[in-house]
């Protein structure tokens, strides 16, 4: 794989993963509603159940936001080392 390719792939997964963590971001507030609600409800299940589906879906954002972090140092370091920005210019120049 050429470098710029390879580089549009990691550029691609990074989106990839910043839209996994903003799900699960979502997922934690559509639990913590339900949680809320579930206060004058008083459902003895969802009292159960909510709370540990909260706590799997925290830990599940923050191994993304982890992977996220990392990868994203990865792929800046992986620009900066193949000089990427100049590659896209010079296959900018070629494409002329």
């Amino acid at each position: 794989m050429d470098t710029l390719k390879k580089f549009a792939l990691m550029e691609k997964i990074v989106h990839e993963l910043e839209d996994l963590k903003n799900s699960q971001q979502a997922l934690i507030q559509k639990l913590g509603k339900i949680e809320v609600d579930n206060i004058d409800l008083g459902d003895k299940r969802l009292e159960k159940e909510l709370p540990e589906m909260h706590q799997r879906v925290a830990d599940n954002l923050d191994t993304i936001a982890g992977l996220l972090e990392d990868f994203a140092t990865q792929t800046d370091t992986f620009s900066d080392k193949n000089n990427v920005a100049a590659l896209k210019e010079q296959e900018a120049i070629e494409n002329l």
